[in-house]
């Protein structure tokens, strides 16, 4: 293909992130153009579990934005023309031990004084949740706004929408490079033809740096591997997502009382019945570069965290196994930001395992930045400059 073709605000990803921001962007008013390398959402939104919780996002700005999140979701639920098994059940986390019940409280202190509705739970809670649990579970804590999606069907249907509404999807289109040119513009060479764009916006998650690299941006995200279990539901174990508190440990990279591989692979309990009636057990955090080959022994400490908080679900079927990778950023926060010295060039990329979670808010943050319009939340904190002041400190 030999013509250049004139866009005025390309994105570049297909996956939950770019279809945040062409169904927002499209609905006021943006001409957007999407370029997937592969097929919609077949990277990590594909590959993950389907929550949009705030139970686990740090107290104050972190959570607010989830709650924002939340809303949007919830508006969609109602907005978009195809389903994608929202429910809106709540979520748990338990405790193994007296120190897990003292930083849960004060975890549930500090939601509760930002405004979300968490409360604690005691052992008997825990037996009227699931008469799976183990019986020597402390208790735990409760957010009731947690709610569930099916991410590749959320994906497919923000992008339904769009499309409906004028977004151009162009799908195994390779970005190869990107040059900024005098006049302002982009020149975009791709595998199925050159694109020219006034505004870039790069949604590519775990392969944002690279679209950085072509412009010449620093963009400090790093794959971080998870893998789940998916067990075939015998038996009514659980109705909502529950996590083990050491999960938030190990999110923000602390200290956990379990023996030494469960720690290196990060292992962490995180159960979920999906609406297909089966169960999504996971999780683990590695630093494996871009391998996303399932490890059998990970999968091993997987299913042995789970039966220690669920000690009757030994002799469940599992169907499959699966890898995907989490876009890490050092902070925990994703970037939605301009890049300043690049005037046009957007980056929106950076959510870790919560992409799912937060894509309507990024979406709606980044419609509302091309549109010069007053952001939904603060857009400070999220912005790229914020690791060059680190590193200059």
């Amino acid at each position: 293909m030999g013509i250049t073709q004139h866009r005025d605000i390309v994105v570049i990803g297909g996956g939950i992130i770019g279809a945040a921001i062409s169904y927002y962007g499209s609905k006021f008013g943006l001409d957007i153009t999407v370029l997937e390398k592969g097929e919609l959402a077949s990277g990590t939104s594909s590959r993950c579990d389907g929550n949009i919780l705030a139970i686990d996002k740090d107290p104050g700005f972190d959570s607010q934005m989830s709650l924002e999140s939340q809303k949007l979701v919830h508006e969609l639920s109602k907005e978009l023309e195809i389903p994608f098994e929202y429910r809106n059940p709540g979520s748990i986390l338990v405790c193994e031990n007296d120190e897990e019940m003292e930083a849960a409280k004060k975890w549930v202190e500090q939601q509760q004084a930002a405004g979300l509705d968490f409360k604690m739970l005691d052992k008997e809670d825990l037996k009227n949740e699931s008469n799976y649990f183990a019986d020597d579970l402390y208790g735990g804590l409760e957010c009731k706004t947690d709610s569930t999606v099916n991410p590749y069907m959320l994906t497919y249907s923000m992008f339904y929408s769009a499309k409906k509404q004028g977004v151009k999807i162009h799908t195994n289109t390779e970005v190869r490079n990107i040059t900024k040119m005098d006049d302002g513009s982009f020149v975009i060479d791709t595998n199925n033809g050159t694109y020219t764009a006034n505004k870039v916006v790069n949604a590519c998650g775990v392969w944002a740096p690279k679209i950085g690299e072509m412009l010449s941006v620093k963009i400090p995200i790093t794959p971080r591997k998870g893998q789940l279990i998916v067990a075939s539901r015998q038996q009514p174990v659980g109705l909502r997502k529950v996590m083990e508190f050491g999960y938030l440990i190990s999110k923000f990279g602390g200290e956990r009382k379990v023996d030494k591989v469960m720690e290196e692979y990060g292992v962490a309990l995180v159960f979920e019945p999906t609406e297909a009636q089966n169960f999504l057990i996971g999780s683990s955090r590695e630093f494996v570069g871009f391998n996303t080959k399932v490890n059998h022994e990970v999968t091993k400490y997987i299913a042995q965290r789970a039966i220690r908080f669920y000690p009757k679900i030994a002799d469940m079927t599992v169907i499959r196994t699966y890898a995907g990778l989490r876009p890490w950023t050092e902070d925990h926060l994703p970037i939605i930001s301009e890049v300043k010295h690049v005037p046009g060039f957007y980056v929106a990329a950076g959510h870790e395992g919560d992409g799912i979670s937060l894509a309507m808010i990024t979406g709606k943050v980044i419609e509302e930045m091309l549109n010069e319009k007053e952001t939904s939340i603060p857009i400070e904190p999220l912005s790229i400059d914020r690791f060059k002041e680190r590193v200059t400190q």
